[in-house]
């Protein structure tokens, strides 16, 4: 959620104006935030699962190549939408606003907070359009070794996702 929020305060605070200027393009500026949130999510990642392993004796049944491949494409996607916002919302309060409508909606309904098996199937259906849904789905099945049905969907969808909103992030970019 923080994402939107520094590319849309660079631009109120006039930072990117002054990037403007430079060589640089709106699609380096936006890759390397978004890189820097990659590294902050690595580094939460490698954090959790081995104090989760030390401390609460979690064990993963399934595979360690397809749980990072999972939980790598679900913050892509995620983060994705976070570059979108930043790069259309006009000022950082525009991208908070934004941001929350809709982070919390994924936050409590793609299964991280409420389980997705409890659900009715209506909002099942609706809810299974968040990237970061898929993404748990796929992350679970990965870290309890079951198999998924239909791998490839959850993959398109926030391949999709991940493709639209960096689009829309580069095509609507504004420097000021």
């Amino acid at each position: 959620m923080g994402l939107p929020l520094v590319v849309s305060e660079y631009r109120e605070r006039k930072i990117l104006k002054r990037f403007k200027v430079t060589p640089i393009s709106p699609v380096v500026l936006l890759m390397v935030e978004f890189l820097i949130y990659v590294i902050y999510s690595a580094v939460s990642l490698a954090t959790v699962i081995p104090v989760a392993m030390l401390f609460w004796k979690v064990e993963i049944h399934g595979s360690w190549i397809a749980f990072v491949g999972s939980w790598l494409l679900t913050m892509i996607s995620t983060l994705s939408i976070g570059m979108m916002v930043g790069g259309i919302a006009k000022n950082a309060k525009t991208a908070s606003v934004i941001a929350c409508v809709l982070y919390f909606p994924m936050l409590i309904f793609s299964g991280t907070t409420l389980p997705f098996e409890v659900m009715p199937e209506t909002m099942k259906k609706t809810v299974r359009l968040f990237p970061m849904t898929q993404g748990i789905q796929l992350m679970k099945a990965a870290f309890l070794g079951v198999p998924i049905q239909n791998v490839w969907l959850p993959v398109l969808v926030m391949l999709s996702i991940t493709v639209v909103c960096f689009s829309v992030a580069v095509k609507y970019f504004k420097w000021e």
